[in-house]
């Protein structure tokens, strides 16, 4: 029977990779809250949604739907709002009697999983995030070559995704309300690399400023050198907008991972994992919700030996 989806920040960035996610699974979407009226991309999926662009409205519209009929009561709150307003919405979703589906990271500070683990067996819905890199194909594949294998590999993790100077003066580019870089656009692969080579033994950081961080990690069986950047210089040629402005790479003992192609369908991926009861939960995104807090409140050391390749090439150019 199909489920009922409301959707939180459906006039960002990320919110059409779970309206699609919605449909593709053959699910209803219901309701929708942003602040920002530019959502007509809600008409692409139906003509019935309720919008709200006050949450105090949306959250008495999910209560209202909750004390009526068995039918009309949402079953998940898909949640794509800004990173330090995901704790508070997941409270919303779950107070409202719905499961909580929530975009990366699903906090910023740790110690804020212990209160959702608690409102979760008072509510008896379950919190729910999005770690798409764990369901990509060829990463799957890796992992399974990686545990016939065994033993301690080197890895080298480069992530370049351009941005212009909006980004330092959005949310994103408030560490308080995003997390910062490690946080922002890490942390998937900070819960890729532990996922694949298990927990963290140690963290090093060599490089933090807005635009660059840079450090050493010792996990389990890898010691990664990484290196992330929202700075277009760091890219080997010079970006043109529209065009290519990433460059994602992971290498492992010398050798790519190749997995550039495969993410269009990701978050429906997760959509069905989540509603077989086999979704991602608070215990699968504490490690790196503690990691890259770690990264972004440690001390920064110098490099030496273990510093990533970028940081020994002069004036960028990865």
């Amino acid at each position: 029977m199909p489920k009922n989806f409301a959707v939180i920040g459906v006039a960002g960035y990320i919110a059409p990779r779970h309206l699609k996610a919605i449909q593709d699974t053959g699910n209803n979407l219901v309701a929708a809250v942003d602040p920002h009226d530019a959502v007509g991309i809600l008409d692409r999926y139906s003509f019935d949604v309720k919008y709200f662009r006050e949450i105090e409205r949306f959250d008495r519209h999910l209560d209202k739907l909750r004390r009526g009929p068995a039918g009309q009561r949402v079953d998940y709150v898909s949640i794509c709002s800004p990173n330090y307003l995901h704790d508070s919405h997941v409270r919303l979703a779950l107070r409202n009697g719905a499961y909580a589906l929530c975009e990366k990271p699903l906090v910023i500070n740790p110690w804020n999983l212990d209160a959702l683990e608690e409102i979760e067996n008072e509510s008896g819905r379950r919190v729910f995030t999005v770690l798409q890199l764990r369901v990509h194909p060829a990463l799957l594949a890796l992992k399974e070559r990686l545990a016939s294998t065994g033993g301690s590999h080197r890895v080298v993790l480069t992530y370049i995704t351009s941005r212009g100077p909006w980004y330092h003066f959005s949310w994103k580019g408030t560490e308080d309300r995003s997390g910062g870089l490690a946080t922002n656009i890490g942390i998937h692969f900070f819960d890729l690399l532990m996922w694949l080579f298990g927990p963290a033994r140690t963290s090093e950081v060599h490089v933090r400023t807005p635009l660059h961080m840079s450090g050493f990690l010792e996990l389990e069986c890898a010691e990664v050198q990484w290196f992330l950047s929202v700075d277009p210089c760091d890219l080997r040629s010079q970006p043109v907008p529209g065009g290519k402005t990433t460059h994602r790479s992971i290498t492992v003992d010398g050798k790519e991972v190749e997995f550039t192609e495969g993410f269009t369908d990701l978050h429906t991926r997760v959509y069905d994992r989540t509603l077989a009861g086999e979704g991602f939960g608070i215990a699968d995104a504490r490690p790196s919700i503690q990691l890259v807090h770690t990264i972004r409140t440690g001390p920064v050391t110098d490099a030496g030996a273990k510093g990533h390749p970028a940081l020994r090439s002069s004036g960028g150019g990865i």
